[in-house]
């Protein structure tokens, strides 16, 4: 049996769970975030006894995906959570950072009594996190292990950030397919997607997060909206996701400024977690990893692929602080990247209110962020508990996502040798869900159903 605890009608908090008499295997662990009506099913029992866990598969560090394991550690769940290296690195990371956060988010509500928890809390601690550092297993590409009775699973590339893999679940005789998040077949440092591994399988479990569009070009142009910023003297401000987002934008920036298509200004990485990640990218680089481009390695190993030569990092706080409300024109890339938390927050609070900044969101905006709501026009947004006025210019571009959209997932379907039994869509809006499983089956001719959140199916 499958049931879907996570990312049914919704595009985050994945969380599935295979079960077979006592063995229970869960593939993700992720937190959900968005809307307050999301967020608060954090706070809910998980529906299933985490101390009855036998495994935890990790498909990739994104916090949707892994943000709940500490959670899952604290309730009882002492098993073995399997993944690759660099997500093992990067899961470290983020959790690390989530916890801090929280932690941090708590006090100052408390300070600031804007919280309607007395006292407020946070879902974990940092504690918490290192314990289930303790259970991380990491595995190789392509290595079929076993993780539990019964239970086999492979890694797969999935091109989607460093580590980031789809999954191939062999359960009690079935055969499972999980994507995770699928990655893009033209990612400027990753190789594209593997190929769905030949042979039948009873089940795919696909993320659907632009399951009902495709990318198309950004009608702002990247380059004209940072060059029109800085001739009129203010700054760009960038939310953008630590892991992967951050690597790809400086790459974008170095290009530019190399071929004098931007000014160059300084760049400034204000996110440690984005710092840390940057690391890991750098050594994938000099050490050749399978998963980096052959490109990417011949010419840039030993070589720093991420600095136009004003790249300035901002490891602390005080650091942080020397870049607040900025009097000469620089760029700004800064943690969370749809502006929910982080130091990304105490940036927009100074410069929302500034005609002469930027603001530009580079990714997917899930509903109920501050970045969706900036970006659907909204006037004033909440911080800390103050409603802050929009005046900056708000831009979207769209070009820099690593989500496969609608096509591209159709396409790499497509390498698949054989029809699965069933297609089991999660991990996006409800809409796009539905959309992108009526395409599946009108298109490929395969049996296709988005699951409601709690659905249990027998395999």
């Amino acid at each position: 049996m499958i049931q879907f605890l996570g990312a049914a009608g919704t595009v985050t908090g994945s969380r599935f769970m295979l079960s077979c008499g006592d063995t229970k295997v869960m593939v993700d662990a992720g937190l959900f975030q968005g809307l307050k009506e999301l967020r608060l099913k954090n706070w809910n029992p998980l529906g299933v006894d985490p101390s009855s866990i036998s495994a935890v598969i990790l498909t990739h560090a994104h916090l949707d995906h892994c943000g709940y394991i500490p959670k899952l550690v604290k309730d009882g769940f002492a098993g073995k959570i399997h993944m690759t290296k660099y997500t093992a690195k990067l899961a470290e990371v983020i959790l690390r950072d989530s916890a801090r956060i929280q932690t941090e988010d708590a006090k100052y509500a408390a300070k600031e009594k804007f919280s309607k928890h007395e006292p407020p809390k946070a879902l974990y601690e940092e504690n918490d996190a290192a314990k289930s550092f303790e259970q991380f297993a990491v595995e190789s590409f392509g290595q079929r292990v076993q993780v539990a009775e019964e239970t086999f699973v492979t890694f797969h590339p999935s091109g989607h950030i460093l580590g980031a893999a789809f999954v191939e679940v062999e359960f009690f005789g079935k055969r499972i397919l999980f994507t995770g998040d699928m990655g893009r077949p033209n990612h400027p440092l990753l190789n594209a997607p593997d190929r769905i591994p030949a042979g039948k399988f009873d089940a795919i479990v696909t993320e659907s997060t632009y399951g009902d569009r495709e990318h198309v070009q950004s009608t702002t142009n990247f380059e004209d909206a940072i060059n029109q910023t800085i001739d009129r003297g203010g700054s760009v401000l960038i939310p953008a996701f630590a892991v992967d987002r951050t690597e790809i934008i400086l790459v974008q920036l170095r290009e530019m400024m190399e071929n004098g298509v931007i000014r160059r200004v300084p760049v400034y990485a204000d996110s440690p977690m984005a710092l840390r990640a940057l690391a890991f990218y750098r050594e994938a680089i000099d050490e050749d990893s399978p998963e980096i481009r052959d490109e990417i390695v011949s010419t840039w190993r030993g070589r720093d692929p991420f600095d136009p030569g004003t790249l300035v990092e901002l490891p602390t706080v005080e650091d942080s602080k020397t870049i607040n409300n900025p009097k000469t024109p620089c760029i700004i890339i800064s943690a969370s990247g749809m502006a929910t938390g982080g130091r990304v927050v105490h940036h927009l609070r100074d410069m929302l209110p500034k005609q002469q900044h930027t603001v530009m969101l580079v990714g997917f905006q899930a509903m109920g962020t501050r970045g969706r709501r900036l970006v659907e026009g909204e006037e004033e947004v909440k911080m800390h508990g103050v409603m802050v006025p929009v005046r900056a210019q708000i831009e979207q571009i769209q070009s820099f996502s690593v989500h496969a959209d609608s096509d591209e997932l159709i396409e790499w379907m497509k390498t698949s040798s054989e029809a699965p039994g069933q297609v089991f869509v999660v991990h996006g809006e409800a809409g796009a869900a539905d959309v992108f499983s009526d395409r599946i089956h009108s298109q490929l001719g395969w049996r296709s159903h988005a699951p409601f959140d709690g659905e249990a199916v027998q395999l």
